[in-house]
């Protein structure tokens, strides 16, 4: 139950951000790339924690509350499965690639590409638009449910049914405890949920539509501000809990819980202790782990290989104002995001694993404990009045955020490539404006609209993750890296991979496969890939290479390493004096050092909040030495093609 205070830190939260919405109106309605990206004159670091911002959610963090309970150290790697690494291969090259195009989205960055004429083209340029409406409106929905589920168990329906007597589903007609009564109950509880899902989303749409990315990025860095100040105070708190206790916190969890070294198999038991967690550990199948940390890291890098997916880290990168800040921006996240979700992170994760026996955790349908419920149940028994709220505040925030960076990707796509494109090519700027936000409406309305009437929206969201996002990699890889690869090849490559990708998730939901059932996605995804890559090689090669001159500008323009030896030569041929992208080396060091540094900076607070000094000596010392060498085969050659 939220006290007054804590409801006074939310309302003057929400209020703040209504007010930053009609303070960005006018710098939003200077031109169309004011309004969707913000000029590309906001600096990279703010660009940064905008993105890092958007990264922060509610389930995320839940998520990784839940691993790190279960599987201690080791559970930094877990999210490779996603993969968080792909923000390393986005600083070390990526990001200066995508941001040279110039283009306001990935649909438009097509264009640069594979040209503008042919019907390839036209189909590629459709696919990656459906591709990416899709997953906003899917992100959209998830963000609306989502926030209203949680925040019912900190305002249950109970507490507001006589303010708002409109959510009843008419349970006070039936007696207390029989069914229709439970029935009822649970739907007036649903209602509760969906109408805190209504008002949080229409508070950020308005300051998203009305403050386009200036106002978007401006109220994500104050989020960001609270959720750091948050993660302080939780970490804090959990250490403080933990000097003060008579248990002795490693007694209460399995050997090698605060190591993140493993061999062959995970070697974590809870046989002994809770039982609940043996369970879960078993449905999860992360039981030969170096085999599975080895899988989610070969998808991974394929996925990272790939870019970013049309969402709104791409609209991010293509609005920073030049592709260093780009390459800046992506390297920035990791170094703000990592040390201070971890060090929320660990501190809900302490505070869980010392008062486990008085928690009144949820269970799932099978009996077992729902370790997910962890974070929520802590934040209710064992966080200060006002910190509750201001802590709610930040999460509530953070949603806001991905509904609101989701949201400007959407309206991006529906005005630069169908309104302008298809509709009114020489649109004007107050026409581009009006149309900016009637799309931002239509966005809001159908993701709303799912959220209302899909109940299993999670289920969907995998759908919509592991489906789309299994069908992204292949095209999307050789896009970068090979030159005979055309617009064709691209369109049956997404294609295929997004109708194959999505038919075992699919069956899953009909109960006839167990897609989503631990690791089981991983075991699809060498299936998905070589699909992929037969629909991309017929593709290609049932049509003609692309433009000659496309091409050359694409190679000159962005600098590619890869298969481009007859573009190269072309280019050479046209001007001795050009030098190709002798940079891979580099930037497969970059990769290892920063995929490292990542790790370091996850185990960092861990080490931190359990006073493991020696460890932590260690980590410091590594990410010295990381930090170092990475100025000067990173930072220093940011200008280097």
């Amino acid at each position: 139950m939220l006290s007054t205070l804590d409801l006074l830190i939310i309302a003057a939260y929400f209020a703040l951000m209504i007010v930053l919405g009609l303070y960005m109106r006018n710098q939003a309605k200077k031109s169309k790339d004011a309004y969707l990206m913000g000029g590309k004159s906001l600096p990279w670091y703010m660009l940064g924690l905008s993105d890092a911002s958007d990264m922060f959610d509610i389930s995320g963090t839940m998520l990784l509350v839940s691993m790190a309970f279960l599987y201690g150290f080791k559970s930094v790697f877990i999210p490779w499965m996603w993969p968080v690494f792909n923000q390393i291969f986005l600083m070390v090259f990526l990001s200066r690639w995508l941001r040279r195009s110039n283009a306001t989205t990935g649909a438009e960055w097509l264009g640069t590409r594979f040209g503008l004429s042919d019907k390839g083209v036209r189909q590629s340029h459709l696919v990656v638009v459906f591709f990416a409406l899709i997953l906003c409106i899917g992100y959209m929905a998830y963000a609306f449910v989502g926030v209203g589920e949680f925040l019912q168990i900190f305002l249950p329906y109970e507490r507001v049914r006589d303010v708002l007597p409109f959510l009843s589903a008419g349970e006070g007609a039936y007696g207390m405890g029989t069914p229709e009564y439970v029935e009822a109950l649970q739907v007036s509880k649903h209602h509760t949920a969906q109408f805190y899902g209504v008002v949080i989303s229409l508070i950020a749409m308005f300051y998203s539509i009305v403050g386009g990315m200036h106002g978007i990025v401006l109220a994500d860095v104050i989020k960001y501000m609270v959720m750091i100040i948050c993660s302080l105070f939780v970490g804090v708190i959990a250490m403080n809990h933990l000097a003060q206790s008579d248990v002795d916190i490693l007694s209460k969890v399995p050997g090698g819980w605060d190591s993140p070294f493993f061999g062959t198999h995970l070697g974590l038991d809870w046989s002994n202790m809770l039982n609940d967690a043996r369970i879960k550990m078993e449905q999860d199948g992360y039981q030969l782990f170096s085999a599975v940390v080895g899988m989610m890291l070969i998808s991974g890098i394929m996925k990272s290989l790939a870019g970013p997916a049309p969402n709104y880290d791409c609209q991010k990168i293509l609005s920073t104002r030049s592709p260093e800040e780009a390459a800046k921006m992506s390297g920035f996240i990791s170094v703000i995001l990592m040390p201070i979700r971890y060090f929320m992170t660990m501190g809900f994760c302490v505070l869980g694993i010392l008062y486990f026996e008085q928690l009144n955790l949820t269970r799932l349908g099978e009996g077992i404990i729902n370790f997910e419920s962890i974070m929520p149940a802590v934040i209710s028994k064992y966080l200060p009045v006002g910190l509750i709220g201001l802590v709610l505040a930040g999460f509530l925030g953070a949603f806001m955020s991905n509904f609101s960076g989701t949201l400007n990707a959407g309206q991006a796509y529906l005005v630069n490539d169908i309104y302008l494109k298809f509709v009114n090519p020489q649109a004007e700027r107050k026409q581009v404006i009006t149309m900016s936000y009637l799309s931002g409406v239509v966005m809001v309305v159908f993701g709303i609209g799912l959220g209302l009437f899909i109940k299993d929206v999670n289920m969907i969201f995998n759908i919509i993750t592991a489906g789309l996002y299994g069908g992204f990699v292949c095209a999307n890889v050789l896009k970068w890296y090979w030159w005979r690869f055309n617009a064709t090849g691209y369109f049956y490559g997404m294609l295929a991979g997004i109708v194959a990708s999505a038919i075992p998730p699919a069956l899953s939901v009909s109960g006839i496969t167990h897609y989503f059932d631990g690791t089981r996605m991983l075991y699809f995804f060498p299936v998905f890939i070589v699909i992929q890559f037969v629909a991309c090689i017929l593709g290609t090669y049932a049509a003609p290479a692309t433009n000659q001159d496309t091409l050359l500008t694409f190679y000159k323009t962005v600098r590619p390493w890869g298969f481009w030896k007859p573009i190269h030569a072309l280019a050479v041929a046209e001007d001795p004096t050009f030098e190709g992208n002798k940079n891979f080396g580099v930037n497969m060091l970059n990769l290892f050092l920063g995929i490292t540094g990542q790790l370091l900076l996850m185990l960092l607070p861990m080490y931190l909040i359990l006073n493991k000094w020696t460890g932590l000596g260690i980590v410091l010392a590594l990410l010295v030495v990381v930090f170092v060498v990475m100025k000067r085969t990173w930072w220093n050659r940011l200008t280097d093609w």
